[in-house]
């Protein structure tokens, strides 16, 4: 069993920046490729960006490429996420996921461990 806890959310203005962290319990991240992803008021849950288990490949959705960089430390079992020029459509809560194997999903099906959510509050 992994347990998940996020981090480092917040409310900030638009052009801002925000670092999340994922800190895991239980069992080492080492094994796991790793997701964030974000749910908005009233829509369904995105794949935001994800991270391969050896920390070599990282994937980001369109809307977050070039503003957004994901990134891990497999000795401290933290998983981060980088956020700048943050705009009010990346309001959300935002989740990290930890999914069992090599490379990670867009699909939140594939997940395994999911934490509870730390609120990101973009403003204009």
């Amino acid at each position: 069993q992994v347990q998940l806890l996020e981090s480092g959310g917040g409310l900030v203005q638009a052009g801002g920046s925000l670092r999340l962290s994922c800190a895991a319990s239980g069992r080492t991240l080492s094994n796991y490729a790793m997701g964030w992803f974000r749910q908005a008021p009233g829509k369904e849950r995105e794949f935001v960006s994800g991270i391969s288990r050896s920390g070599g490949s990282t994937y980001h959705a369109d809307s977050v490429k070039g503003r957004f960089t994901i990134s891990r430390d497999n000795a401290k079992d933290t998983v981060y996420l980088e956020m700048n020029s943050l705009k009010p459509e990346d309001t959300a809560v935002y989740y990290c996921a930890a999914q069992w194997g090599a490379l990670a999903s867009r699909r939140s099906s594939q997940y395994d461990y999911w934490g509870q959510g730390t609120e990101v509050t973009v403003s204009s």
